[in-house]
């Protein structure tokens, strides 16, 4: 079962497109076309297939504009669908369902995007033990809305932020002065129940790195030969085994290639910086 966010997340991104799209004086096309008090039935309908997430987004932008309006999902976040299928039916007022339109198909179809590309990665990676994880390259003031898309497609949430893990990287490191002097002060500080990854960019720095001990070791832009000796080395390490990330140009193409080598988590940025949005039209009944 897919989590819901709680509204409190939502509504300030919904109100925020819906204040951008109003402007300084409301829909005039509406206000001058449509009737005051005119109803308006209609259904968000698949252009594509693909996999719901958003159906809040739609349900808070529309009762934005008329707190009566009346919501029927006919498809679940996480559910897939087929192209045609009748994903949201709503009746509401017209000037109002109208003003909400594209701020609710805006938000739909860049939700689900994100949902059927992580699908489709999660798909690629079938039996082989590998979770997909998405990043931080997400589009700004909507990374939960972004998030909870790659949970929709099947995939797992990386840290939202910097302040829920230590995550050192490259440049922590050369400031540093190494990998083992950056897991020594990530350790030094860290609360019992933040954890600790790091980031290598070859073998020479994951001995170092399985010497600190840290919950996870990403493998960042290694080759498939070399994510598969990283895999044995941490099996072999007196130290522990830790969570084996690999990252860096992960394409759908080479998706299950790098899951086959063994590691047991690979993040892709593009599930979020590089969906396409999802055909979604709006019809009316």
């Amino acid at each position: 079962m897919i989590r819901r966010l709680p509204e409190l997340m939502i509504e300030p991104v919904v109100r925020m497109a819906l204040a951008e799209d109003l402007g300084r004086a409301g829909d005039l096309t509406s206000q001058a076309c449509i009737p005051e008090g005119a109803r308006m039935r209609a259904v968000f309908a698949a252009r594509k297939a693909g996999v719901m997430a958003g159906v809040d987004c739609v349900r808070l932008a529309l009762r934005a504009l008329d707190p009566e309006a009346r919501v029927e999902v006919k498809v679940q976040d996480g559910e897939a669908f087929e192209a045609g299928a009748a994903l949201i039916e709503a009746e509401a007022d017209a000037r109002a369902f109208l003003a909400a339109e594209r701020t609710a198909l805006n938000l739909l179809g860049r939700l689900c995007g994100v949902a059927s590309l992580t699908r489709a990665y999660v798909e690629a990676t079938a039996g082989t033990g590998a979770r997909i994880a998405d990043t931080r390259k997400t589009t700004p003031g909507l990374r939960a809305l972004e998030k909870h898309a790659v949970a929709c497609g099947g995939g797992t949430n990386h840290r939202f932020g910097l302040d829920d893990a230590i995550l050192i990287k490259d440049n922590h490191v050369a400031v540093c002065g190494g990998v083992g002097e950056a897991i020594r002060r990530a350790r030094a500080t860290a609360g019992h129940l933040v954890r600790v990854e790091i980031e290598v960019d070859g073998l020479d720095q994951l001995d170092e790195a399985l010497a600190g001990r840290p919950d996870v070791v990403m493998l960042d832009n290694f080759s498939l030969d070399d994510l598969r000796e990283a895999v044995a080395r941490a099996a072999a390490s007196p130290h522990g085994r830790p969570v084996l990330e690999a990252s860096g140009g992960v394409r759908l193409e080479t998706v299950r290639a790098i899951a086959e080598t063994g590691v047991d988590v690979i993040s892709v940025g593009a599930l979020t910086h590089s969906a396409p949005s999802l055909d979604i039209g709006l019809d009316a009944l």
